[in-house]
């Protein structure tokens, strides 16, 4: 803690505001694509205390919020047969699908279990030799290698009947089809640092260049926010774009070389629809031939299902960083986290879900205080 403590200095926050504030001359329009950064932004009010010509657009950086109506009620679907435990990490459960819930089909008598890793599914996996233990495998590049190598210690011991439901999505492509949208106002990426704590930075120098757009990896901490906005305004003024590394305690050019073989051992890329945005070219993975047998959706009969989203839920919108959270009519109304329309109210990374919780109504009232405090 001594450590992440470094990271919430006030009289360092101060100066790189300071800094930031300096060197900004024109308006800017600035995307992080991840949900813990905009949880940061918004529970330190940085985006309050950035100069006003600096915009933060929050992007589809929640990986519960962007997984797609379909994968989740074909999770529904295979979660409320009777021979199946379903397993998931706790904020996959009040995530809504077409008509109902995890949780709800927990309440109906559905075997859905909260686990902490995927390991612990293979475990219960072990353990009830008699019954189908699916977990649900979403995320972006950070919780992929846990799940590639849980399949491939599923098939070294043996086991076959554990399975994965595959909803993995990968970040680069999803910025370029940010940049390609006609109504895109992105100007410079925060990147996300623990995603590159895994990929490395090899897939972002050609986004750079081909839109000119500066790519800073960042870290979470407040302190790391700044420094990440800091470099990229530099940039930007600068009529620059590169590709910076901000993040250098958990970031390396090549990313994690174990991790990166598991994935392209386990899994292929492959297309994927993101929920509220559509299908995106080369944005997923999917398991590998050679491990399709454990493979959920090939495993249980669940194509064909209709999916319908509410009509009043614009979290597609939020997720393209078209409208804030409190821009959306049914913000804090219609949705709200015990009763929510889209994933991002409810999940922990949501964007919805941030400006619920500290109450970041509007944006008329810029906040004194600190961001670290």
């Amino acid at each position: 803690m001594r450590y992440l403590d470094e990271f919430h200095d006030p009289a360092l926050a101060r100066r790189l505001l300071d800094d930031i504030h300096r060197i900004t001359t024109r308006p800017w329009a600035l995307m992080e694509v991840c949900g813990g950064q905009t949880h940061s932004i918004i529970r330190h009010g940085i985006d309050q205390l950035l100069p006003e010509r600096i915009e933060l657009i929050h992007g589809p950086g929640c990986p519960v919020c962007v997984t797609p109506l379909e994968m989740i009620d074909k999770a529904l679907a295979i979660a409320a047969r009777p021979d199946v435990i379903f397993c998931s990490f706790g904020d996959m459960l009040r995530v809504p699908g077409t008509d109902r819930d995890l949780f709800r089909v927990k309440g109906e008598g559905g075997d859905v279990r909260v686990v902490y890793s995927p390991l612990d599914a293979l475990e219960l996996a072990r353990r009830h030799p008699d019954r189908q233990v699916v977990f649900f495998g979403i995320g972006f590049e950070t919780t992929a290698p846990a799940n590639a190598m849980t399949v491939h210690q599923a098939r070294r011991l043996g086991v076959e009947n554990f399975s994965l439901l595959v909803s993995h999505v990968r970040v680069p492509p999803a910025i370029e089809a940010i940049m390609r949208s006609p109504d895109c106002r992105v100007q410079a990426f925060l990147a996300a640092g623990h995603v590159c704590s895994v990929m490395g930075m090899a897939e972002y120098p050609e986004l750079a260049e081909r839109h000119r757009v500066p790519i800073v990896v960042t870290g979470f901490e407040p302190l790391d926010v700044l420094e990440g906005v800091r470099r990229t305004v530099r940039q930007l003024e600068a009529g620059e774009h590169r590709v910076d590394n901000a993040y250098p305690r958990a970031v390396q050019a090549e990313g994690n070389p174990a991790a990166l073989r598991m994935l392209s051992e386990v899994f292929e890329v492959c297309d994927r629809s993101w929920r509220g945005i559509g299908t995106i070219p080369d944005s997923g993975w999917r398991l590998a031939p050679a491990f399709r047998e454990y493979d959920a959706e090939h495993r249980f009969p669940v194509g064909g299902l209709t999916t319908v989203e509410p009509a009043q839920c614009h979290s597609g919108q939020v997720l393209q960083g078209l409208l804030k959270p409190h821009e959306c009519p049914a913000f804090g109304t219609e949705c709200t986290p015990r009763n929510p329309l889209g994933a991002t109210m409810v999940s922990s990374e949501g964007a919805c879900a941030a400006y619920y919780l500290y109450r970041r109504l509007d944006h008329s009232t810029a906040q004194e205080a600190s961001p670290v405090g």
